[in-house]
């Protein structure tokens, strides 16, 4: 199960993993918490459905279901929506409060309830979500990431969330890391050395990247073969992405050569796994729970 904040997120964070656990045969379920409601026209080429408008917020909910639709049969996942609003992403000096009602105003059990409900619907042996800071200092992602947190450690209590199923154990919880500054510096240093104009140099320098706290990696995950399907996930958010924009700018044979992997920080396992020098690393979110649910 892969908790997600807005649609696109699942398309530009842990994409080419979904789609490599669900082609080899892992029932894989992407849940999105809010309708991306309040998401800005991002790609100037964009151009609304025909029979569609995007200027209320009903009508971005709309055109991002379509959208979300077309992203989960590219990664071949399944998809639950848990119907929450969009809280937008507040700018200025003092911060605007967020809109009432939005998602990272709804106290914390309401807001897991149906989180809970689908992880003890669905059973998800592994659970991938955001860490504490949100990947970004997005509301909705800090909100995600306690949910998840939450229904991770509560889907087993027979004691909470009454009337919600039955109780479900998850045995493992990661968080991904969709902008790994370690990713992005050797993208930018492989493509200077290949004399090509890198999209990451301002930016790795900026303030906003130094802002992205730089987490333990524990896992990678090799799905540099999947990378067509997380880019047709991508191109399927067409309000959100520009196909000639940052997300499409390193050549795919050099990402593949430099970083063919999904990064994530293990945050939590109900099962052994071996111990690990300096420097190793997992390369698959199921080692350890393969051998104990067979056991």
């Amino acid at each position: 199960m892969a908790v997600h904040a807005h649609p696109d997120d699942e398309s530009s964070k842990g994409a080419a993993t979904t789609a490599r656990y669900a082609a080899e045969g892992v029932e894989v379920l992407v849940v999105t918490c809010t309708g991306g409601e309040r998401g800005d026209i991002l790609n100037p080429s964009f151009e609304v459905p025909q029979g569609h408008e995007f200027e209320s917020v009903e009508g971005r909910r709309a055109v991002r279901r379509l959208e979300m639709a077309q992203a989960t049969e590219a990664l071949g996942v399944r998809h639950r929506w848990l119907g929450f609003v969009d809280s937008g992403l507040p700018e200025g000096d003092p911060l605007p409060p967020l809109p009432e009602g939005s998602f990272a105003l709804v106290p914390l059990e309401e807001a897991a309830a149906p989180l809970v409900q689908a992880v003890r619907e669905f059973r998800p042996h592994v659970i991938t979500t955001y860490d504490p800071s949100g990947g970004y200092p997005h509301p909705d992602h800090i909100k995600c990431h306690e949910v998840s947190f939450e229904a991770f450690h509560a889907a087993g209590d027979p004691d909470r969330y009454p009337g919600t199923g039955e109780p479900w154990q998850p045995l493992k919880l990661y968080y991904n890391h969709g902008f790994s500054m370690a990713r992005f510096r050797a993208v930018h240093e492989a493509m200077q050395g290949a004399g090509l104009e890198s999209p990451f140099g301002e930016w790795i320098e900026s303030h906003d990247a130094r802002e992205i706290p730089e987490r333990q990696v524990t896992t990678l995950v090799p799905v540099a073969d999947y990378f067509p399907q997380r880019d047709a996930a991508l191109t399927a958010h067409a309000s959100q992405i520009d196909p000639a924009g940052f997300f499409f700018a390193v050549p795919r044979d050099l990402e593949a050569d430099v970083w063919p992997w999904d990064e994530y920080e293990l945050a939590e396992s109900r099962v052994p796994l071996p111990e690990r020098a300096a420097g190793e690393y997992e390369h698959d979110l199921f080692e350890g729970v393969r051998s104990g649910v067979l056991a």
